[in-house]
This record gives structure tokens, C-alpha cells and sequence, in this order.
């Protein structure tokens, strides 16, 4: 019997941090297989989002991942939500709302009450490779020369020059993207949003900001972004993906057992 009780028994995942009159979704599942129903606990006028899951099983593929972010994000789109870090697991209810709903409860209200009516958006910008090569090379005639003399001939031969060529146009691309940057947050300022630069992920990338906006206003910052989108059109492929939750602005790693 002890093993039974053993098998059974369940750690609580929690995913983030709501006001507590938050209505969750019948349907709504979480991480785990299979997914577990997610429900809130309360302590006060704050909850967390949580579900049950098995303590032996290992947390962190694809799927899980997609689930804890698709979960927050949903909530975000209609009210403040905390989002803790992927893999954030207390012992049991009673740790939810004693070790970290209760002992954080100043905390968490003020962080709830800055984000009321507000989530994250991210712009996303890649450049067509093609079009920023042709830019680069004509406002740059000895890197065009360079380019032109190692045409048709073998690699080996040429080995110092591909590298010297590589790097200065790797140079021109980080330069246009700093300032393609700049521009984006400039034209986004006049919605008075709150800006967080993001790592880049590729050589090709123009633009990656995240952007803290009121949701009611999410028509205006689709035009802006879509403005400048048909200015850099042929040049710079442009995304707005939200609204998210609010990941690079009010992470929090309070949870975790």
C-alpha cells in the first residue's frame, strides 16, 4: 500500500501570480502527461495559478514549455498576471498560499496594480538578406571591391579575404541593427510604452524589443509598428506577436521547492 500511496502523490506546479477574483477556464490544462487541470489558490485578494503533477516526472520538453507560456499568456490578455520562471514547484496547497502567496503578498499587489490594464508585446525584425547585402555593399565600394576580387575563385586562395569580408559585413549589419533598434523605440515612445531590448538570436536579426502597453491601445501600437513595417517593406520583415505576459519586464523567482 505504501507504494500506491507513493505513485499517487503530487508537488503543486505554479505558473504564475493573478488577483484573486480571476475566473479560470473549465477546460484549461497544464504541464504534464497527462495535463492536469489548472485551478488558482487564493490567500487574500491575490491567487496563483497552479496544477498538480507528479514529482518524478521531469519537467522541460517542448511541450511543456509551450504550455506553461501559452497558459500565462492567455491569462495576460485579460488580466495582470505575474509570471513565475518555467519550473517553479511547491510541496503542496498549503505552501502555495503560506510560503509564497501570503509572504509575498505586498509585493506581489504593488507588481499587479502596475500592470493593471497592461501586457508585454514583442517586435520581432528580420532583414531580407539580399536587399541588406545590396545596401551595405553600395554604401560601402571597397567592401564591394573585396567582394568583387574574390568572385570565381577558390576558397582556399581566398580564405583570408572570405574571413575579412565576413566580419565587416557582420560589422555593417550590427551597426544598421542598433540603429533600425533605435528607430523602432523612438516611433514606439509616443505611446508612452515601457521598452526592454532583447538578446539577438541570428545575424539577420533588424529589430527585438519587448514592449510594455496598455492593451486598449494595442490598435495603436499595431499601426505604428505597421507604419514603419511599409517603410522597411523589401528590407526589414516585421512581427508584433502579443499580447504575453509580461516575462521581460515582472519575472519573478519566488516559487521553487
Amino acid at each position: 500500500m505504501a507504494d500506491v500511496a507513493e505513485k499517487t502523490e503530487t508537488v503543486v506546479y505554479v505558473y504564475g501570480i493573478v488577483p484573486a477574483d480571476v475566473e479560470i477556464d473549465s477546460e484549461a490544462r497544464g504541464v504534464g502527461d497527462p495535463p492536469a487541470k489548472v485551478t488558482t489558490v487564493r490567500s487574500g485578494d491575490i491567487a496563483a495559478l497552479v496544477s498538480e503533477i507528479d514529482p518524478d516526472r521531469p519537467l522541460g520538453t517542448p511541450e511543456d514549455l509551450a504550455t506553461h507560456a501559452r497558459l500565462l499568456d492567455g491569462a495576460a490578455s485579460e488580466v495582470p498576471v505575474l509570471p513565475l520562471r518555467f519550473g517553479a514547484v511547491v510541496s503542496n496547497v498549503d505552501a502555495v498560499s503560506e510560503e509564497l502567496l501570503e509572504a509575498n503578498r505586498e509585493g506581489f499587489l504593488e507588481a499587479l496594480q502596475q500592470l493593471e490594464g497592461k501586457a508585454e508585446y514583442i517586435v520581432k525584425g528580420r532583414y531580407v538578406e539580399k536587399a541588406i547585402l545590396n545596401e551595405i555593399l553600395e554604401e560601402n565600394p571597397a567592401l564591394a571591391e573585396l567582394r568583387e576580387s574574390i568572385k570565381g575563385k577558390s576558397e582556399d586562395a581566398t580564405r583570408n579575404e572570405r574571413i575579412a569580408l565576413g566580419e565587416k559585413i557582420g560589422q555593417a549589419i550590427a551597426a544598421k541593427r542598433e540603429a533600425d533598434s533605435r528607430r523602432m523605440a523612438e516611433a514606439l515612445a509616443s505611446l508612452d510604452v515601457q521598452l526592454s531590448p532583447r538578446d539577438v538570436t541570428e545575424e539577420q536579426q533588424a529589430v527585438h524589443l519587448a514592449c510594455l502597453a496598455e492593451t486598449e491601445r494595442q490598435d495603436e501600437l499595431e499601426s505604428v509598428v505597421d507604419e514603419l513595417a511599409a517603410e522597411w517593406e523589401g528590407r526589414v520583415e516585421i512581427r508584433l506577436l502579443g499580447p504575453l505576459a509580461a516575462y521581460d519586464f515582472v519575472v519573478t523567482e519566488q516559487a521553487g521547492a
